[in-house]
């Protein structure tokens, strides 16, 4: 049963995410209200506001079709136009950023409602106008309707000129890049305020029950609380080999687990908690919002693109997100109302993130002295707030700096360029003068 909810639960969260889901529903809720108006028409509505409140009623056959004829056909262009502006962002952030940021601009609520609304109101009008049917020598007319149809169209109007604001906004790599940052920062925020501060000491694992993936795809999520409460009810401990974000192949460790030997529905039930996609959301996984940035200011410095602003922006953004992460442990475990470790779960390492992040940028930012300045700059904010965290996050930035430094020097054959880099480098050794070693 757990199994079947969770199953369906990851179904729900792909179907969300796709581009035609909220359209699709507020499509259905259009339909369905042009039933019920025709339904309010037949028990005699719009007679009953003719004799009361004249004013709220179209009462002329000719008017009220080619009001609905003109909305129906000014919809269409709408949403053409619509679609074709959501096609171009889409265009754009993928050949100008990068194709990650795809499926989190997919996913944009407000665009999907904006474009379920222009549904709707062109489903309503369709059906509205088709309503106004013959009856004897006169027509049929479903004047409230028809009013009811005006103001579903101003309310597009209104919908269209806002998305015309919101698409020219979403367009700009500072908005792309503000939004992956909030995103990370949310999650990172709550992984932080989840971790306990008491010394964990989890067994070693090597030998013990493998469990295999028994199909690939991005490892999006796992239901955390329905793992631990599996491991509390078999009596065994698991720890998740496989890191969140990573594309698994079948076939490759997906978690192991201690003890006896679990049967094949127990397994099932173990494997039935973890989520796959084909897709990666920064909401899921913070580690993808530093690929997203690190890839935006590597594209910006490409010859085609040549805008080192916007690298020293996204440079900017990876510092904050960077001495947040230093708050984080390496390692992540789930307990039990004992606060014994029940799950050990693998994650993303501060050295492996840093170097990561780092060697896209010095292998493609280093000749330009001005990008280089700023990693030196966010380098030395970051071993200035080393101090308070773990010593390892200390040497992993000294690690780098000199990394960087050699890149940086080999890179330039302008004096004024290597005395600049060699300023940043005596400045940083002052700080530390026994961590370094070039």
């Amino acid at each position: 049963m757990k199994k079947q909810f969770y199953s369906i639960i990851e179904y729900v969260i792909k179907l969300e995410s796709n581009i035609a889901f909220y359209p699709s529903l507020i499509s259905l809720m259009g339909l369905f209200f042009a039933f019920f108006m025709y339904y309010m028409e037949s028990w005699g509505i719009s007679k009953y506001l003719i004799e009361n409140a004249p004013l709220l009623v179209i009462n002329n056959t000719e008017t009220a079709r080619s009001l609905l004829t003109t909305f129906i056909g000014g919809l269409i262009s709408i949403m053409v136009f619509s679609f074709s502006l959501v096609m171009i962002l889409l265009n754009q952030a993928s050949s100008n950023f990068s194709p990650r940021l795809l499926p989190g601009l997919i996913s944009n609520r407000r665009h999907q409602i904006i474009l379920g609304i222009y549904n709707s109101t062109l489903l309503y009008c369709i059906f509205t106008l088709v309503s106004i049917t013959p009856t004897g020598d006169k027509y049929q007319l479903p004047g409230f309707s028809v009013l009811l149809a005006i103001i579903f169209m101003t309310l597009c109007l209104g919908s269209f000129i806002y998305f015309i604001h919101s698409i020219s906004q979403q367009i700009q790599v500072g908005t792309i890049m503000d939004k992956i940052y909030d995103s990370a920062y949310d999650r990172l925020s709550r992984l932080i305020e989840n971790e306990k501060s008491i010394e964990t000491h989890f067994p070693e694992t090597s030998d013990w029950h493998a469990v295999l993936s028994k199909k690939s795809g991005y490892f999006q999520d796992v239901s955390l609380n329905s793992l631990a409460a599996f491991a509390k009810e078999n009596n065994v401990k698991i720890e998740i080999a496989q890191t969140k974000g990573t594309y698994i192949l079948k076939s490759l460790p997906l978690l192991r687990y201690s003890g006896a030997e679990l049967d094949e529905d127990a397994v099932d039930q173990a494997l039935g908690y973890f989520n796959f996609s084909k897709n990666e959301l920064v909401e899921e996984n913070y580690v993808l919002a530093f690929k997203q940035i690190t890839e935006i200011a590597v594209k910006a410095m490409s010859p085609g693109i040549n805008d080192p602003g916007t690298a020293i922006n996204a440079i900017d953004y990876m510092t904050e997100l960077l001495v947040l992460r230093m708050k984080k442990r390496d390692t992540s475990y789930l307990f039990d109302d004992d606060d014994n470790a029940l799950l050990s779960i693998k994650t993303v390492s501060f050295e492996e993130l840093m170097y990561n992040v780092m060697a896209s940028l010095r292998t493609y930012c280093k000749h330009d002295i001005i990008v280089v300045q700023k990693l030196f700059m966010m380098l030395e904010y970051l071993l200035g707030h080393a101090d308070a965290f773990d010593e390892l996050y200390k040497k992993v930035i000294v690690k780098e700096i000199s990394t960087l430094y050699q890149d940086a020097i080999v890179s330039q054959s302008n004096e004024t360029d290597l005395s600049v880099i060699k300023k940043e480098m005596n400045k940083l050794e002052a700080l530390n003068p026994s961590e370094f070693v070039i």
